[in-house]
């Protein structure tokens, strides 16, 4: 948001938020806002059983990219409308934190989950594992001839046919591109071989999708027949019966922690505290890992409540090395880098 009219724009797009949330409370329920990059058909899931769980409290979400969440909590800071941020990388939380839009917490599965998830002071948990796919169109691409490691995406048969979800707006696409620009610093010293390789991509590219409903249906259609995105967004799609595939880059992916955190000046702390216990219980990992493909940020979960599925993803995937708190630290300049120089000029001569 570099001009007035985008400031204007964003101001009456929070007044016209806050009169949704702030709406009557005439049945007594003390009301609990999240906002979330997740899905929706997860989303209203969650809303339910918790709300079944704590009759007492009703839940409101509003979904959004993790970028546009940052965003709106910086705005709100002096006067915060939700109560919890839940969703998005581990990264863009860490930025929450210099930002000073999150505030410590502890529930108790706070010892069930890898350290290097977990935010400064606690100021955010790692929920679900994320790992990023090259996805496919199972209809016009099949597995033999879809691209199996990142750099097979920029080969010359792909031009025109890749989707991307727009990366500015995304915290999974800022990873992909950490990924690809640290391989390019461990190999050069520099950011100039990732860039180049995003160039090369970029030429390949035939859109940026607004968000995950828009890349989902461009897929479907043809409009492209390869993208590369988080593997549970895929998942969630295919069970929808989009033709969708997808392979591990075998070279390695990045794996996102998927993170929540309760905002600074939350009016109703107690009740977002609960929220946190309950996403992380045990009974809420193995239910959004069977239902809606989430691979659970628990160590501890009991082998009879993780599915084969996730069984399968934890055996195939390869992790690649990733400095996060690097990514953190630079990846907003690098993407403003991108997104000023890099994209549109992959086709230039």
């Amino acid at each position: 948001m570099t001009s007035r009219g985008a400031l204007v724009r964003f101001a009456l797009e929070l007044l016209a938020v806050v009169a949704v949330l702030g709406g009557c409370y005439s049945d007594g329920r003390e009301p609990l806002t999240l906002y979330s990059p997740h899905d929706r058909t997860l989303l209203a899931a969650i809303e339910a059983r918790f709300e079944e769980a704590h009759p007492d409290i009703d839940l409101r979400w509003l979904d959004m990219g993790s970028q546009e969440i940052l965003d709106r909590l910086r705005f709100e800071n002096p006067n915060p409308v939700a109560d919890i941020w839940f969703g998005g990388p581990t990264t863009i939380f860490h930025r929450g934190v210099a930002e000073g839009v999150l505030e410590p917490s502890q529930p108790s599965w706070s010892d069930v989950v890898d350290s290097a998830g977990v935010g400064p002071d606690g100021k955010y948990w790692p929920v679900y594992r994320t790992p990023a796919v090259i996805a496919f169109n199972s209809n016009l691409v099949s597995p033999d001839s879809a691209p199996t490691d990142w750099d097979e995406v920029l080969e010359p048969r792909w031009h025109d046919q890749v989707i991307i979800r727009d990366p500015v707006a995304s915290g999974t696409m800022r990873a992909i591109w950490g990924l690809i620009i640290q391989r390019g610093i461990r190999e050069t010293g520099d950011t100039a071989a990732g860039m180049a390789w995003l160039r090369r991509l970029d030429g390949n590219t035939r859109t940026y999708a607004l968000n995950p409903a828009i890349l989902d249906q461009k897929l479907a259609r043809g409009e492209g027949t390869i993208t590369l995105w988080d593997l549970p967004d895929i998942l969630i799609a295919r069970s929808k019966g989009m033709p969708f595939s997808y392979h591990f880059p075998s070279s390695g992916t990045v794996v996102i922690d998927d993170a929540i955190g309760i905002v600074r000046g939350s009016k109703h702390r107690e009740a977002a505290e609960k929220f946190l216990e309950f996403v992380g219980s045990v009974e809420m990992q193995a239910y959004t890992a069977e239902h809606h493909w989430r691979v659970p940020a628990r160590t501890d979960m009991p082998i009879e409540r993780v599915p084969d599925w996730v069984v399968d993803v934890q055996r195939r995937m390869v992790v690649a090395p990733m400095d996060w708190p690097l990514l953190g630290e630079q990846g907003a300049a690098w993407m403003r880098y991108w997104d000023q120089r890099v994209r549109g000029s992959g086709g230039a001569p």
